[in-house]
């Protein structure tokens, strides 16, 4: 398809569907769950444990202590530096203190404890910003930073970063990812179908604040309402929205890229350096909300499911709610879950206690059956080629895990493991049940630390 010149706009009728080479289409994918199950707002709860580590980068500081008296929308910890991002109180209370509760990465976490009082009171702390397609993008971009967005596709990466491209480096184009690859997960596929004018107005917003003039919205096809939907307001906010094929990762950045400009971001690059800057449609309705309504981000849409799930659906969770709650409000289990995941089952955090809180990043609560979650004995390598085939990246997963089996991390290094996206397509394919991506998760820690201790 000819590439379209900036701002542009696809005839609805001839619209090409897009996708990137490489890749996989996992079999179940386990959607239908929940695709077709309209998103729910849960009660309120006693208490809330607000995770200070939301965000990649420095964590923020608390602005409260134990017994302080919070309102909902509430600053309880400040940014620390450029890459972090403000916290708020998700409904209003006292401060338990700062306490210790397990954390999604499986160590220990700081916590802000908010004891509700069942009020749920606050009022918007920011001044709405109804004139924001005709006012000074410096503006906007500071309402990023009060509201303490972040990537809530995964990274949690802090938004604004994202909006200050360094000094000569254009950027002609905004992609919003409503791809939603992940096996299970329809937090985002709910969220476009029945919220799409905020998901649109989010993406003009960045568009405004980037200087783009015709932000795409990304959608895979099996979400063919949410595009219909999202399609209404193209006209009114001067966005495009562009189908994509179903295909695994197609949400990543770079890939995402390649799906919809045929552009490629270099080895250890970044989406920038290709002219583009990827945010996620909740990040986008997220914006919205922090420019029209004044609020910052307290909340999210979280899809509870699993086939050992009584009620699985999409729930509008506050900052701060235990998995445990989270399943309580999905009507609990039919039986012991095998594992509990964070996210899909692809690129997911399994999860060592159900009082883990959700985060800004936390798309999903994943309960899988034992059967599902079965640890299975690998051999050796038996050279079949289709990890190869399937790495949207174009490594080659088979000789890194052999090389870093070997402890040859120089040769992982020299192969570009660094690239790898961690995305399991490789293990998924592998007809062996090799430990592919715990490998090379294991080569790149040990070479960012042998990195930083060589001052590079």
């Amino acid at each position: 398809m000819k590439r379209q010149g900036r701002g542009q706009r696809m005839n609805k009728s001839s619209r090409s569907v897009m996708t990137f080479s490489g890749g996989i289409h996992p079999v179940g994918d386990g959607k239908d769950l929940t695709n077709k199950l309209a998103v729910r707002t849960a009660p309120l709860l006693e208490r809330y444990f607000v995770l200070l580590a939301e965000n990649s980068g420095k964590p923020p500081v608390p602005v409260v202590k134990k017994g302080d008296k919070v309102s909902k929308y509430q600053l309880i910890a400040q940014a620390d530096g450029f890459v972090s991002a403000n916290l708020h109180a998700p409904t209003s209370g006292v401060v338990g203190g700062i306490v210790e509760v397990p954390g999604p990465m499986g160590i220990p976490s700081q916590a802000v404890e908010i004891l509700a009082d069942g009020e749920d009171r606050g009022d918007p702390p920011f001044e709405p910003i109804y004139n924001w397609e005709n006012i000074d993008p410096e503006i906007l971009k500071k309402r990023v930073i009060e509201a303490g967005l972040v990537g809530m596709g995964g990274a949690s990466f802090p938004t604004h970063v994202k909006l200050a491209p360094p000094p000569g480096k254009k950027i002609d184009t905004l992609i919003l990812n409503g791809a939603e690859c992940e096996p299970y997960l329809t937090a985002d596929h709910r969220l476009m179908f029945e919220k799409p004018e905020k998901v649109a107005r989010g993406a003009a917003i960045f568009g405004r604040i980037l200087g783009v003039r015709r932000p795409c919205i990304g959608v895979e096809i099996n979400k063919g309402d949410a595009i219909e939907a999202l399609e209404k307001f193209e006209d009114r906010y001067g966005i495009s929205v562009v189908p994509l094929q179903v295909r695994y990762p197609q949400g990543s950045e770079k890939q995402l890229i390649s799906a919809i400009t045929k552009r490629a971001v270099r080895s250890g690059g970044l989406p920038m350096d290709a002219g583009c800057v990827v945010q996620n449609v909740g990040t986008a309705a997220a914006l919205s909300d922090a420019v029209i309504k004044g609020i910052p981000l307290v909340e999210r849409i979280v899809t509870v499911t699993g086939d050992v799930v009584v009620s699985p659906g999409n729930w509008k969770l506050k900052l701060g709610t235990p998995a445990i709650e989270a399943v309580k409000f999905a009507g609990g289990v039919t039986e012991e879950p095998g594992k509990l995941i964070f996210g899909g089952p692809m690129m997911g955090f399994a999860q060592k206690s159900f009082d883990v809180p959700i985060a800004k990043n936390t798309s999903g609560i994943l309960l899988l059956p034992t059967r599902l979650a079965v640890n299975y004995e690998a051999s050796g390598c038996i050279r079949c080629g289709r990890c190869v085939q399937g790495c949207p990246m174009h490594l080659m997963p088979c000789l890194l895990s052999t090389a870093i089996e070997a402890d040859r991390m120089d040769l992982a290094y020299q192969n570009h493991v660094m690239d790898c996206m961690e995305c399991g397509s490789c293990a998924y394919v592998c007809p062996d049940h090799r430990p592919l991506v715990q490998n090379i998760r294991r080569a790149k820690a040990e070479l960012r630390k042998e990195l930083a201790n060589k001052g590079k």
